[in-house]
């Protein structure tokens, strides 16, 4: 092997909107990944022991500085995203209260706490308690490179686990910048860490020996792979996955608010968010007053202007081939068409009365393109709502029945009569079934994401009788069934 083999290897994170490269970033190999995981099991011993109360000032030093950073952390998801300024710092707003809610809420969620034991262990006390699970890693995605893994970093830390954090190839810069805000805030030990690089940096962390969880963000694809690394330590696993999320608005709905938000939802961030509208099923006598509403706000975007570019330049061609397919299979475009793909940017496309075979509806676009599609009833919409294999979010617009509606759909999240609204809630659990994956981050369920539970019974008194000893009579037993059949056997 020459010299220059052995040199680190670097890649460069570029501008979407320019091609302008903003940073070079080392490519992580395996050695390096398990150098990060050793020094977070050394400081996880130390944040591990200060407790629930000892942890919440530092994580409060942490959000109180994210608060006055907000505007220099903006500027690196912008010139890493190409997404809107005010976009951007609406994600770290809501990643900072997600911060202060799971800093303040740990103890009262993971504290130990004492249990009834029933009547068979009268004589025991019973408690259940939370301990971390250690050095979690946390794969995190690009197309909001804070508020996404932060659900998972956040919660990880105010467990009381240390973090290595692998960030998306196309924002580094992002991941880093957390990862020194955290340590000015907190300089006693390295609790987050960042490793960069491609797949094999993402591997070498699953695999890496010390590693007590993992927390993926990304594709149904590269999740499979994310659970097969695992599964070589037995790693436990978190896998947030992508979504090809429903709206259905009923014939009662504020048709006007239910179009303003199926636009926000299916254009804001340039359509890439994964609880963000892609489907919408509309009931017919509704159908028209809709669709002309939705055609009136989304023909007044465009790229570059009301949102941005596509972050990973790639998937613009998946874009303009879902456009093309729902066209060609006998869809309307109410706005755009094939021509509104440009150079990396992709302008609002609307389009209506789409097959439900074609990929625009069974696969998820990740872009600017909307699916509004007509139903007789709600008992259809429902229907096609759950009718692929992802389960993540979705929405329901009307006035009587909203949460009637939402109980019968198949998917983690829903909102009613507005849109992604659960994500900004701290309390709720945010996660998906089946091909959106498994596990939850946010709220008291994502707090145990990153805890184990330990139940301990500790003996009070010995029984007069013994029952789990081999000196046990067997007239013992026999009291004991005709207690159980005149207590249980009616």
């Amino acid at each position: 092997m020459t010299a220059t083999d052995a040199a680190p290897r670097t890649f460069e994170s570029q501008d979407p909107r320019t091609g302008e490269v903003v940073g070079t970033h080392p490519v992580h190999d395996a050695a390096a990944v398990a150098a990060a995981v050793d020094r977070a099991t050394a400081a996880a011993q130390w944040w591990a022991g200060l407790g629930f109360d000892g942890r919440l000032p530092k994580l409060a030093a942490w959000r109180s500085l994210l608060a006055k950073r907000i505007d220099d952390l903006a500027g690196v998801i912008v010139t890493e995203t190409g997404k809107p300024l005010d976009d951007a710092r609406l994600e770290l707003i809501l990643a900072v209260d997600h911060l202060d809610w799971a800093a303040r809420n740990a103890k009262r969620v993971l504290g130990k706490r004492t249990v009834r034991p029933g009547l068979m262990g009268a004589n025991q006390a019973a408690t259940v308690s939370y301990p971390p699970v250690g050095v979690v890693g946390v794969i995190g995605p690009w197309n909001y490179p804070v508020f996404t893994p932060m659900g998972s970093i956040a919660y990880a830390l105010a467990a009381g686990n240390t973090v290595v954090f692998k960030p998306s190839e196309l924002t580094p810069g992002v991941g880093r910048a957390l990862a020194d805000t955290l340590a000015e805030a907190v300089p006693d030990a390295p609790l987050l860490q960042v490793v960069t690089g491609f797949g094999e940096t993402g591997a070498a962390l699953c695999r890496a020996r010390g590693v007590g969880k993992i927390a993926f963000t990304g594709s149904t694809a590269t999740g499979k792979k994310v659970m097969a690394a695992c599964a070589d330590n037995l790693v436990p696993v978190l896998i947030e996955c992508g979504g090809k999320d429903a709206m259905i608005v009923d014939s009662d709905a504020d048709i006007a608010a239910a179009a303003d938000a199926a636009v926000w939802g299916g254009m804001s961030n340039a359509g890439q968010t994964c609880v963000g509208v892609e489907r919408v099923y509309v009931l017919d006598d509704v159908a028209d007053a809709f669709n002309t509403e939705v055609a009136k706000r989304a023909a007044t975007l465009r790229a570059g202007e009301s949102f941005g570019p596509m972050t990973m330049p790639a998937q613009a061609g998946i874009v303009e081939r879902h456009v093309r397919d729902a066209i060609a299979a006998g869809g309307t475009a109410l706005v755009g068409g094939p021509g509104s793909v440009r150079d990396g940017f992709v302008d609002p496309v609307v389009v209506a009365d789409v097959p439900e075979d074609s990929v625009a509806v069974t696969e998820e676009t990740f872009g600017p393109l909307l699916v509004v599609n007509r139903v007789p009833d709600v008992d259809e919409a429902v229907r096609r709502a759950n009718g692929t294999g992802y389960g993540l979010g979705a929405s329901v617009f009307s006035r009587a029945r909203g949460e009637e509606i939402a109980d019968r759909l198949r998917c983690g999240m829903v909102a009613v009569n507005g849109v992604i609204s659960f994500a900004g809630i701290p309390a709720l659990p945010f996660g998906g079934v089946g091909d959106s994956g498994f596990g939850r981050i946010h709220g008291d369920d994502g707090l145990r994401e990153f805890a184990r539970a330990q139940a301990v019974a500790r003996q009070r008194f010995a029984l007069p009788v013994p029952l789990t000893s081999f000196r046990r009579p067997a007239s013992a037993m026999k009291g004991l069934v005709r207690m159980t059949r005149l207590r249980l056997g009616r």
